[in-house]
């Protein structure tokens, strides 16, 4: 198996090298950008098997070029890194497409076991037996288009929406807890100080369901959520 190549996009010449040489270390191709320009022009070029964000770039700030990447390549995991940390901050990241958010300053090793935990879970994925279109009721995903209708209307979703959306239909008829969704959505310790999840729950449901007589978003009491026709 060929090695997993990085781009890693950070303005910070010390830090940039340090993570660099780490990852080499552990058997990973890398490529750095300083700037989000060059970042964007890199993943123009090249194919990626994970990229790693600094917020505060010039040029082009890492929320806009994840917002860009994610335009062009829907799958590929995305790290964000940051010293701006507060839930706003990350929900601005997840939004942007982010698949992942470590604040500053950070261990080597915590960073490691999230790119570990990013690349296993997609290569899962493309290993997988394919399901083009996932359904419930009404509810259509195109996971080929990336599209998502319920009946007759088209229903647009962010990047983030759309993968909670994704392991909600896979798994259509059981109860999901939020250590589930957290750990296979977020790829992210679950963190009971905060409320992302009940956030993103509600966003996709008065999308997919606030128009819609037959509810198939459900709330279960002290366990966690399930995707289910009435």
């Amino acid at each position: 198996m060929s090695a997993i190549k990085i781009l890693l996009v950070e303005d910070e010449e010390k830090l940039s090298q340090f993570i660099k040489k780490g990852l080499l270390q552990e058997g990973y191709q890398v490529e750095t950008a300083a700037d989000g320009l060059e970042g964007k022009r890199l993943v123009g070029m090249h194919k990626y098997d994970a990229i790693i964000l600094d917020v505060n770039l010039p040029h082009i700030n890492g929320f806009e070029l994840c917002t860009l990447i994610r335009k062009k390549n829907p799958d590929v995991p995305i790290m964000m890194l940051t010293a701006l940390d507060s839930i706003e901050d990350k929900e601005a990241g997840f939004d942007s497409g982010a698949d992942d958010y470590l604040p500053k300053p950070f261990e080597f090793r915590e960073l490691l076991m999230r790119i570990k935990s990013l690349t296993k879970r997609i290569q899962h994925f493309q290993h997988a037996v394919k399901i083009n279109v996932l359904q419930i009721a009404d509810l259509v995903m195109d996971r080929d288009a990336k599209t998502v209708s319920r009946g007759s209307k088209k229903i647009d979703l962010t990047h983030r929406e759309y993968t909670l959306l994704e392991y909600l239909l896979l798994n259509k008829g059981k109860v999901l807890s939020k250590m589930d969704i957290s750990e296979k959505v977020w790829d992210i310790d679950f963190d009971t100080g905060t409320n992302v999840i009940e956030v993103y729950i509600n966003y996709l449901r008065k999308k997919i369901d606030k128009d819609f007589s037959q509810k198939l978003l459900h709330t279960v009491v002290g366990m966690g959520y399930v995707l289910k026709e009435d």
